[in-house]
């Protein structure tokens, strides 16, 4: 008998449940069906993986090398499917640009350049609150990028097999009804906000958490937290329901009026991914320039972001040459370029 992929993880999920019996379970097998195909197995290796005892089975040094090996075949296995399959969606497709994003502002802008750049070529567009969901798509090939955001310094989902660039960090800026007593102010301390409810979009990164770590810094703790769509949000702040949490880049939006946090408590960094082995990472360089020029139109077109920006309380992002004063904008550059090498070394 030759050894199969099938035989590896069948030695794997024995030493993994430890017994015969749960490792039949756990495969949908009767123990003895399990027991004879074990003793195959281990004819064809020439001698025994698992010594049986009481409690279950231990691994012989023979099975310990087994195992070891298996560890390191079936993930490579497992990943050259995943890759066959990517490319095998790809391989015959025409040109055309499959975007997947968070719901934010810079998803329309992107598709809004991309098609004025390159008419005729289709752009389509899938969106989710997970950010693990959409990099999960890119690595499948079912999308080309993925546009999403991370809190702070937080890692991108997937690392290992997606390149990712960032495109701009921007702070978080608060949102208030435009009748707020605090409507007024040109910037807000985190702590005069500790009796009000809050409303923000949903995820699966680390924004949570470190809301509430900025929140236990500035000496409270927040009393309700509305997770719910952008739409939802704008309404709980127009009738003074709550105040929201939002990007810098959020539009000027009649009712309400968004500020920035003293102090920067927190910070969202807006990426871009990739598969590198794909082909749509020969056209990577072209959309992510696409992408900082519409993060940029986004943080011109709101009132309080520009405000924020040339009154020169930045750099926090990237915004093209001309569009700051001059020693704003230098620094602005040199700031992109900092976070994006620390980011493509993994530091």
């Amino acid at each position: 008998m030759e050894l199969e992929l099938r035989h590896l993880k069948t030695i794997r999920a024995i030493a993994d449940a430890g017994s015969l019996t749960k490792a039949a379970s756990a495969l949908g097998l009767a123990q003895p069906a399990l027991s004879a195909q074990l003793k195959r197995i281990e004819s064809a290796l020439g001698g025994r993986l698992f010594d049986r005892g009481r409690h279950g089975v231990q691994t012989t040094a023979l099975g310990a090398l087994v195992l070891a090996r298996a560890k390191i075949v079936l993930p490579a296995v497992s990943e050259l499917q995943q890759d066959a399959v990517r490319f095998a969606r790809t391989a015959q497709e025409t040109s055309r640009f499959r975007l997947g994003g968070t719901h934010g502002p810079l998803l329309g802008g992107l598709v809004d350049r991309l098609v004025s750049a390159h008419p005729g070529v289709p752009v389509t567009t899938y969106t989710s609150w997970s950010e693990r969901e959409i990099a999960a798509s890119v690595t499948d090939g079912r999308i080309d990028y993925a546009l999403i955001g991370c809190c702070g310094a937080s890692r991108p989902p997937d690392g290992e097999r997606l390149e990712w660039r960032e495109i701009a960090s921007d702070p978080v800026f608060v949102m208030l009804a435009a009748d707020h007593p605090l409507a007024a102010r040109q910037e807000i301390g985190l702590a005069e906000l500790s009796d009000e409810a809050w409303t923000d979009v949903p995820g699966d990164g680390c924004f949570a958490d470190c809301f509430t770590a900025a929140c236990a810094r500035a000496g409270f703790t927040p009393t309700s937290v509305y997770e719910t769509d952008t739409a939802s949000c704008v309404h709980l702040v127009q009738v003074g329901r709550a105040v929201g949490l939002c990007r810098a880049t959020f539009p000027t939006t009649a009712g309400l009026v968004t500020r920035p946090l003293a102090g920067t408590p927190l910070s969202w960094r807006h990426l871009l991914g990739w598969h590198p082995a794909a082909r749509a990472a020969d056209s990577a360089p072209a959309v992510f320039e696409q992408a900082r020029a519409a993060h940029a139109q986004a943080a011109e077109r709101s009132e309080s972001y520009a405000d924020w920006l040339h009154g020169g309380h930045g750099p926090l992002a990237w915004l093209p040459p001309g569009s700051l004063h001059p020693a704003g904008a230098a620094a602005f550059h040199n700031a992109g370029q900092r976070e994006n090498r620390h980011l493509m070394n993994g530091s």
